[in-house]
Parts: C-alpha cells; sequence; structure tokens
C-alpha cells in the first residue's frame, strides 16, 4: 500500500486563513501582525487578557530509537482530539531548526494526519526568528572581538573567551576554527568555534524570557568571558543588550499558524533538550494557556532530557504548573531497547518486548513518583503491531496505575487522539501535588547528583578535577542557586548511548560546567555533546527540490 508523504499530505489540505485562525481565539485584528496568508506574530498584549488560564498538558515520550516515537505528531492529534470532542484547544510546540531538516530526515511540524501548517515554512524560514537569534549572537560575538581589537579597555583575556559563533546548520567544519588572520587590521588572531544557533544562549534566553524589559535584562547578564584576573565579562559590559534586543523584538512574539484540521497552533522557539533545555518559548505557553482550555505542548527528546528540563527549570522560572502529562511510545521502539535491530522490528517478538518495557516504565515513574503529576501512554500504532504485543503494554502500565491508550493520530488526525483526549481530561480534573526534582536550595553537586539518583536511576556521579573547579568558581560567585542542564546524550538514561533500556547502577561522568547566566541555569556537560553537528553521508538536503510552479517536493 503507498502512503503519500507528509508534504504530499500537507499540500493536499486548504488551509483557512490565519485571520480565521485567529477569530477561533477570539484574537482581534489588533493584536496580530499577519506574515502573508497562513501565519502571524501574536501580540504579547494578549498575555494580559483577563480570565482563567487554560490546563497545561505535557507531551514527552520514552527514550528515542531509530524506530521513531511520533511525540511531535502526538502532540498535534491529541490537540485536534480535544477539539473533537467540544474542547478549545492551543497547541504550542517548538520550531525546527534547519540543521536537521537538511541533515538527517526530520522536521518538527508532526507527521501523517497530524501536521502544523504550512509545514515548508515552519521547517524552514518560518517567520525569521532563528536568522534574528543567530544575528544578535554574531552581533555580541562582533562587538566583543571589536572590545579586544580597540584596546581592550575591559582587560579580557582572549584564551578565555567562552562566547561562540553560530549559524542555523549542520556544518562540522566550522566547530573549531582560528580567526582574526591576515595581519593587524584583519583583528587579533585566536581560536574559536561555532555552535548550531539553537545551541546559543540567546535562543535559551529568548525561550525563558517573560517580556522584552526581561529580555534585554537576561541578553546583559551573559557571561562572553573572564579578564586576566578572572572576573567575567557581560554583554552589558560591552554595552551589547540594548542592539541585541531591537534585533530580536519582533522575534520574542510566538507564531500562530494551525493544524491540518484548523486548530490554533503557536509555533516558537526551540532550543536543543540534549545540550540545553529543550522546550518552546514560556510566552508561547503562557499564550497556549491564555487563549485555550487546554494548552498542549511538548519538550524534546525522552522525558529524562526534555521533560526533566521543562518540569526542573521551565516550570520553576516561569511559576507553571502541568495538569497532566502524556508518555509517547511505540513498540517498534521497545523492541529496539528489548535488543532487537532496526531491520528486526516488524514480527511478533514479547520476549524482546518485555526485555524494552522497563524504558517506558521508569519514564513514566518518574512521572508520577518524582513530579506527582498524573499520566497516560499513548502508544502509536505500527500496522506490524500485534494484539499480543499492545496488550502487553496495557498490562504492563496498569501494574503502575496508568493507562496505555493506542494513538492513531498519524494515520487518522484528530479523530484518532479521540480516546486519548478524552483521558487526558480526566487526568487534568484531578488535583496534582507538582514538584521538582531538587529544590533550590541544593548545592551544585547535589543537584547535579539528585537527578540522575531520582531521574536517571543511575548510582551517582563523577566530577573531574576540571568541572569540579568549575563548579567552585560558579559556588564562590553566588550561582548556587540556578537549576541544572545536563547534557548528555539522548540515547540512554545514562551517559554511555549503547545502554539502552533502564540501565542502573551507572555513575554519570560530569566532564565541564558552565553558566548561562543570561538564561538562568547552570550548564552541566556528560560525555562528548556536540554543540554543533555534522551532516550525515546523504544528507536530506539531496532530495529536497522546487518545481518550475513553485512547488516543493522531498521534504518529507
Amino acid at each position: 500500500m503507498a502512503y503519500l508523504s507528509d508534504i504530499e499530505i500537507a499540500q493536499s489540505i486548504t488551509m483557512e486563513p490565519i485571520g480565521k485562525i485567529a477569530k477561533k481565539i477570539k484574537v482581534k485584528d489588533d493584536s496580530y501582525e499577519p506574515y502573508g496568508k497562513y501565519k502571524a506574530k501574536l501580540d504579547l498584549s494578549l498575555l494580559n487578557r483577563e480570565g482563567k488560564d487554560g490546563k497545561l498538558i505535557l507531551v514527552t515520550a520514552i527514550t528515542p530509537t531509530p524506530a521513531g516515537e511520533g511525540k511531535t505528531t502526538t502532540t498535534i492529534g491529541l490537540a485536534d482530539g480535544l477539539r473533537k470532542i467540544g474542547k478549545k484547544s492551543v497547541v504550542a510546540l517548538r520550531e525546527p531548526s534547519l540543521g536537521p531538516v537538511f541533515g538527517v530526515k526530520g522536521g518538527a511540524a508532526g507527521g501523517g494526519y497530524a501536521q502544523v501548517v504550512p509545514m515548508e515554512d515552519i521547517n524552514l524560514h518560518f517567520t525569521g526568528d532563528f536568522h534574528a537569534i543567530g544575528a544578535a549572537n554574531n552581533l555580541l560575538a562582533a562587538m566583543l572581538d571589536n572590545h579586544i581589537y580597540q584596546g581592550n579597555a575591559l582587560n579580557i583575556d582572549p584564551r578565555r573567551i567562552t562566547w561562540h559563533r553560530c549559524v542555523d546548520m549542520n556544518d562540522r567544519q566550522l566547530r573549531f576554527v582560528t580567526n582574526g588572520l591576515g595581519g593587524r587590521v584583519n583583528g587579533v588572531p585566536r581560536e574559536d568555534a561555532y555552535d548550531i544557533t539553537v545551541a546559543s544562549e540567546i535562543m535559551a534566553v529568548l525561550c525563558l524570557s517573560e517580556s522584552l524589559s526581561d529580555l534585554k535584562a537576561r541578553l546583559s547578564r551573559i557571561i562572553v568571558g573572564y579578564t586576566y584576573n578572572d572576573e567575567p565579562v557581560t554583554a552589558g559590559d560591552l554595552k551589547a543588550a540594548g542592539a541585541m534586543t531591537a534585533l530580536l523584538r519582533d522575534a520574542l512574539k510566538p507564531n500562530l499558524v494551525q493544524t491540518l484540521e484548523g486548530t490554533p497552533a503557536i509555533v516558537h522557539g526551540g532550543p536543543f533538550a540534549n545540550i540545553a533545555h529543550g522546550c518552546n518559548s514560556v510566552i508561547a505557553t503562557r499564550m497556549a494557556m491564555k487563549l485555550g482550555a487546554y494548552a498542549v505542548t511538548e519538550a524534546g527528546f525522552g522525558a529524562d532530557l526534555g521533560a526533566e528540563k521543562f518540569l526542573d527549570i521551565k516550570c520553576r522560572v516561569a511559576g507553571l504548573k502541568p495538569s497532566a502529562v502524556v508518555v509517547v511510545a511505540t513498540v517498534r521502539a521497545l523492541k529496539m531497547h528489548g535488543g532487537r535491530a532496526k531491520n528486526e522490528l516488524g514480527t511478533e517478538d514479547l520476549q524482546a518486548l518485555e526485555k524494552g518495557l522497563p524504558n517506558l516504565l521508569r519514564h513514566v515513574s518518574n512521572i508520577t513518583q518524582v513530579y506527582k503529576l498524573p499520566a497516560v501512554v499513548a502508544v502509536n500504532r505500527f500496522p506490524t503491531d500485534t494484539d499480543a504485543e499492545i496488550a502487553l503494554v496495557i498490562e504492563k502500565c496498569a501494574k503502575l496505575g496508568v493507562k496505555a491508550i493506542l494513538s492513531d493520530v498519524w494515520a487518522k488526525g484528530g479523530e484518532g487522539g479521540i480516546e486519548l483526549a478524552k483521558e487526558v481530561v480526566r487526568l487534568c480534573n484531578k488535583s496534582n501535588n507538582f514538584s521538582f526534582s531538587y529544590p533550590d536550595e541544593y548545592s551544585i553537586e547535589k543537584k547535579i547528583e539528585t537527578v540522575v539518583q531520582r531521574v536517571y536511576r543511575g548510582a551517582g556521579i563523577n566530577i573531574v578535577p576540571a568541572a569540579q573547579k568549575q563548579i567552585d568558581k560558579l559556588a564562590s560567585m553566588g550561582l548556587s542557586n540556578l537549576p541544572v542542564c545536563i547534557a548528555k546524550t539522548q540515547y540512554s538514561f545514562s551517559d554511555d548511548m549503547t545502554k539502552l533500556g533502564a540501565p542502573d547502577n551507572f555513575t554519570v561522568t560530569v566532564r565541564n560546567v558552565k553558566v548561562s547566566a543570561g538564561a538562568g541555569f547552570i550548564v552541566v556537560l556528560t560525555g562528548d555533546i556536540m554543540t554543533m553537528p555534522g551532516l550525515p553521508k546523504v544528507p536530506a538536503a539531496e532530495k529536497i527540490d522546487v518545481l518550475d510552479d513553485g512547488t516543493m517536493v522531498g521534504l518529507f
């Protein structure tokens, strides 16, 4: 049976004018700015709208595998499903990065009949937010190097510059560079590096800011390096925050689009979850809660990364309290966690499934026992899944007091998400005792250890001497009260990507610690985490093209 590609499905749908989508959430003409026919920027004044905020629903997933989980697809399908049962839902998603779009085939606009559109725009330039973030990042880098070139009044040590340039494309050639070569008039020679734009601290700053004034204050606190006397140098010291805010003024406004079924969708911001906090913007989430009775949002990668950071960082910073959590899983992915190869997933294997199920159960247990939130498991059914395999997943989840519900939103859109929507509404009507995995007053070391032990279920941590020195420095700067953002592989609970399933008794090695003072968290690097990905042997870009009539093809 031949299936339509995601882009073919999206192009077969007649989109509603963005003004009609705005009217569904009672947004007047003077409160949004159209970007063409089907996109708009929402005015921040909508955050002050009177009335009760909607329920907040977080969609997360098991530890990702090459078999796929479908978290964004489920998020969109759930929002459509809620509309199908008469609930006023709004979905809030992250924006895709161009790097993965042209690298490993995959965007962030959903799939099948659960997509946000126009998917071509969303997966490419969209409204220019990422370009603005890149420009602000590189303006700061330019002002930093110019300050040193023009006499270095701040006494900055060029060997201790921590600020990198960025570009929103996978380009391994730029991971480590030497610049300022060619003589005195061309700058001061030094080693430098590029990050992908979504790894820039400015992305995290924009996503955690609550207003234009808050954005400017956070930008000014960004630490770009240290002086010869070991004192931090900030963007504020370089007098760069005002100009950076000017570049980001419009990017701070969230973007309104729609699902294939006309459900209002807010798409804004997109930090990676393995190296940053992995959630869309605080403003987008608040806007969705203000404009809908149910706000459905997602966090990146598995629940040990995206959900942990959504709950421990974003909810802490913004004062948010989720009403329910959806944990997405597939039988195929669970069998991979049980030891089956990707090309062996099409046949029934209850033994491999049972061996892989602890991964799902650990994520569910973390949500219900560590964070004290009600949860439901959404099982994305593939045609090769057998009734016995589905029954086993439902049985194991039931023992934790959690329902597992089949989700068929990829094939059926909102219709395939009705049962999931009903269970989410039921959970939202229950009270919960949401709590963080660690309190503010813990030391930096204790916070890291607590996440490793309570969420990853490891034995403890090993801090290398250089990282301990960095922790001591941050503590002396009075930054111990900040939450920790642990950067690790997305493929395992541990810091070893080969340890699938639900490993235990492992130790996580802390190799590097730095502060994102503007974002307001401490970044803890474990393992070999790259902030600039590379392209694969056969990039997805090779299949993307534009026909003579302007129609785009090959984009998923």
